[in-house]
């Protein structure tokens, strides 16, 4: 088979919107925007995300497009430079004049989109999991908030692995530093000493690990169970897996969850020594359902044998089909009635069940722990039914009076104990 034949068959068995029986005129394309950083340092996780776009995008137009319409990709490159995320959204939105983007992986590229998104009144669709504490009218947030994310796997290592002693390992930036601090106020609730919360921030790149690593081994000197909750990005993975491998750690001794590692960072590594080290996401390449068998022969058939699938790649996967659905619905890619047509969108998840767009702009998705193989995939040892994203968390005091409502609030930070709307914009 084709790799057009084979993408147009799972465009149909995915059920994909085709275009209507009678297509309209299409003098230009509907353009779509991709954000993703193609150099620099998170461009081992971000790459990927560019070539799926590709392929959802190619899989539309073999179902016959959007509103009858053809779809367009434009690629821009930010390369890892977060006042560049800025630039080039602005670059997307007035000179190449997109009807939506998807992009960015940091929570700092997407806070430096969100001024110019709101301001020119843009769309986003973000496939990230990030720290939750935010709420835009211009951005619909695919990837996991903390509470489908962090907690489960802070409450996996509690109750199923018995951890004592927790090393909050980050890059420094907005992403781990806000999880962290939602991390810790949840641990001091459950009743973890301070002294046995260890946290350290490293800058994107990091390559040295030997110091850090010795320092969480030190950590369970005392005879505590030590666990590492890793909000470490990009390539400083390498490193630090490395590391772990080289002072002979094993998921026995530290385990380590991690919620930005993927199938795609663990392509790159020797991961006989990362053995039963866990990662927390939505999504698993290893997930038995029919519907990601279907995705995964259509990615590598599009991208080649060797290329794995990741939860970033689902998050695209239903935005993209959840926007194309919402522009059918609306008649129109005019970002205020698609805004409106997305909430309570369903698409199926890769691993079952079905993804439902909430008035916050967050998805209800399951919640899943996976342990490496030696083989660089992941066994599934739990899963939950779908959880609803929640923007604020419930373990700050500042947040846990807030909410979020786009649909009959008209708001995305909504203090419920003044009843008002504290701002509509993102600068938060």
């Amino acid at each position: 088979m084709t790799s057009r034949s084979l993408l147009a068959a799972l465009a149909t068995s995915t059920a994909l919107v085709a275009a209507p029986a009678l297509a309209q005129d299409c003098a230009d394309p509907i353009k779509v925007g991709v954000l993703h950083s193609l150099s620099g340092s998170m461009a081992i996780s971000e790459t990927t995300l560019r070539d799926v776009m590709q392929m959802l995008i190619e899989q539309q137009n073999a179902a016959g497009g959007v509103l009858g319409c053809q779809l367009e990709a434009v690629v821009v490159d930010p390369a890892s430079d977060w006042p560049l995320f800025a630039e080039l959204t602005r670059q997307l939105l007035t000179v190449d004049e997109v009807d939506v983007i998807f992009g960015a992986w940091t929570s700092v590229s997407r806070k430096s989109a969100l001024p110019v998104l709101e301001e020119l009144n843009g769309l986003m669709f973000y496939p990230v999991q990030y720290e939750g504490e935010e709420s835009s009218r211009n951005v619909f947030y695919t990837g996991a908030a903390p509470n489908q994310q962090a907690i489960p796997a802070v409450d996996y290592f509690l109750e199923e692995l018995g951890v004592e002693s927790f090393a909050l390992l980050g890059t420094d930036y907005v992403y781990p530093r806000t999880t962290n601090a939602i991390l810790e106020a949840y641990l001091l609730d459950k009743g973890i000493a301070a002294e046995d919360i260890f946290v350290n921030y490293t800058p994107f790149g990091h390559s040295d690990w030997s110091t850090i690593v010795s320092d969480v081994v030190a950590l369970g000197a005392g005879g505590k169970q030590v666990g590492v909750i890793s909000t470490i990005n990009g390539d400083a993975n390498v490193g630090f897996y490395t590391e772990l491998g080289a002072q002979g750690v094993s998921a026995d001794d530290i385990p380590v969850v991690a919620f930005s590692v993927g199938e795609e960072e663990l392509s790159g590594l020797d991961t006989g020594p990362l053995a039963g080290h866990l990662a927390a996401w939505n999504y698993f390449m290893s997930a038995d359902t029919e519907i990601n068998a279907e995705f995964v022969a259509a990615w590598k058939e599009f991208a080649g044998e060797d290329r794995v699938t990741n939860d970033p790649m689902e998050a695209h996967y239903i935005g993209f089909n959840m926007w194309v659905n919402a522009v059918e619905a609306a008649g129109t890619t005019d970002v205020d009635a698609v805004r409106e047509a997305m909430w309570g969108q369903e698409f199926p998840n890769l691993t079952g069940g079905m993804a439902v767009m909430n008035p916050n702009h967050h998805l209800s998705k399951p919640v899943l722990i996976g342990e490496i193989r030696e083989d660089g995939q992941f066994d599934i040892i739990s899963q939950t039914t779908e959880v609803p994203g929640d923007a604020w968390t419930d373990f700050l005091p500042e947040s846990a009076v807030l909410t979020s409502d786009w649909q009959e609030l008209g708001c995305g930070m909504y203090n419920t104990a003044t009843s008002t709307c504290v701002q509509l914009t993102s600068n938060y």
